[in-house]
């Protein structure tokens, strides 16, 4: 387990690198920004870069939710190693990658559909590292605050596996564009009811005898 100084180290330079990528996605705008000419209206510049204005506040959402996780996760942890360490350069990999996706999401309007495929893909590498981040902490309970509860994988499965999913959709049918990336709002209700399940069987389990072996 490393140092809690080399902990706090290494989530001042995530957030160092999220905020820098947070940050990129407005730069495509501003420069386009610069080239209204004196008669062109800003209504009419705001109707021609719809398509980039949504792919920003969508990708703002995405890095903002990703980064809350990922806020909440080392909030519980106390040391890290290789694997932890490794996994969150995985997901700032993607973090730092997203900016292009988002790009590539106005030639989606011109007709390049894979650009959703690329763009879902990111996220599905930040949501698979987030899962491995979350199984570092289950695997290696010395890494967590003494005080933390032991985690579980539930909500992180679940949402690698919708997320997962919306990506098939998409690659298979071009067509649907972002909109198979609805099945994330299955992430929670799903988490509840894995837990309501959990807990019945801790309760069926408690209230149950133990088998008899004797004769």
């Amino acid at each position: 387990m490393r140092s809690e100084k080399g902990l706090h180290r290494l989530v001042a330079f995530s957030d160092a690198v999220v905020a820098i990528a947070i940050t990129l996605l407005i730069l495509p705008l501003v420069d386009e920004a610069g080239t209204i000419a004196p008669t062109t209206t800003v209504d009419h510049f705001l109707r021609v870069h719809t398509t980039g204005l949504v792919a920003f506040l969508l990708s703002f959402v995405v890095i903002a939710s990703f980064w809350w996780g990922q806020h909440h996760l080392f909030e519980r942890v106390r040391g890290y190693n290789g694997v932890l360490a490794g996994a969150m350069f995985v997901w700032l990999l993607s973090i730092v990658f997203l900016p292009f996706p988002t790009e590539l999401l106005q030639s989606a309007a011109l007709g390049l559909p894979t650009a959703h495929a690329v763009y879902i893909g990111t996220m599905v590498v930040a949501a698979l590292a987030s899962l491995v981040q979350e199984w570092a902490l289950i695997r290696w309970p010395e890494l967590r605050q003494p005080s933390a509860e032991t985690p579980t994988l539930d909500e992180a499965v679940i949402q690698a596996v919708l997320m997962t999913a919306a990506l098939v959709i998409t690659v298979a049918a071009p067509a649907t564009g972002l909109w198979p990336l609805l099945l994330l709002v299955l992430v929670r209700p799903l988490r509840r009811m894995t837990t309501r399940h959990r807990r019945r069987s801790r309760e069926v389990a408690a209230v149950t005898p133990p088998a008899d072996d004797s004769g």
